[in-house]
């Protein structure tokens, strides 16, 4: 496994949100964080890049993240796109992007840029002007753009569909899906759409009220009829 999460707490001030946890995604693979608003999936995210109070395990490829500073989790191939996309509206996109690639230090960012015009064309259309001034949908495809231009070996995806048009949901899970599929990036991916979410995962797991209750792969969990009417509202 890559990543491996094992009796993770995490909370804010004195409250734990998450009670002990235990969650994996495998190296190249996708795994489906799922559950009701509140459940503690954001939660999870930011614990992982060590942005909040945490206590039990976390190892990415077997090496311990916990009490490493963000930036420095960054550097271990830990790339994060966050809940509202996390854009900065004043920079270009050009300059949205070289954030991406602030920490690297080799030759290939070049090509990187147009594998990333290759995977999101509108970007190269869009590359002088303020992010503020894009669409939803290509704020978000930015956001990815940056995360994978740190070329990670996590990506972690917080509700990408979240105020998308359908088509545009569509086509940036499209994107992910041969992000993954090319690059072998691992993606742990909390959506509130279960439904798309367990098409593309390979593996799920389903928080309520910050503990796992449900886990299994996702083809399982997507055809057990008890599970959807009771955890995922379809």
């Amino acid at each position: 496994m890559l990543l491996e999460v094992k009796g993770l707490k995490a909370g804010y001030g004195p409250s734990w949100v998450l009670h002990g946890i235990d969650l994996a995604v495998a190296e190249g693979g996708v795994t489906a964080l799922l559950g009701a608003n509140g459940a503690g999936k954001t939660t999870t995210l930011r614990a992982i890049c060590g942005m909040i109070r945490t206590e039990g395990e976390i190892l990415l490829a077997g090496k311990r993240l916990n009490g490493l500073a963000t930036e420095n989790i960054v550097r271990q191939g830990v790339a994060h796109v966050p809940d509202g996309r996390g854009t900065f509206m004043e920079l270009t996109v050009e300059e949205n992007m070289r954030l991406g690639a602030i920490t690297r230090h080799d030759r290939d960012v070049a090509a990187d840029f147009e594998r990333m015009f290759e995977l999101f064309p509108r970007l190269k259309q869009r590359f002088r002007q303020q992010a503020g001034t894009l669409s939803g949908g290509e704020q978000q495809m930015l956001a990815i753009a940056r995360a994978l231009l740190l070329r990670p070996r996590l990506l972690l995806m917080d509700e990408p569909s979240f105020g998308l048009a359908p088509l545009i949901v569509q086509e940036i899970f499209d994107i992910m899906r041969r992000v993954q599929r090319e690059q072998r990036v691992a993606i742990l991916l909390v959506e509130q759409n279960a439904n798309l979410a367990l098409e593309i995962a390979d593996t799920a797991f389903l928080l309520e009220t910050g503990r796992i209750v449900v886990s299994g792969t996702a083809a399982e969990i997507r055809q057990d009829e008890s599970i959807r009417r009771s955890y995922l509202g379809y």
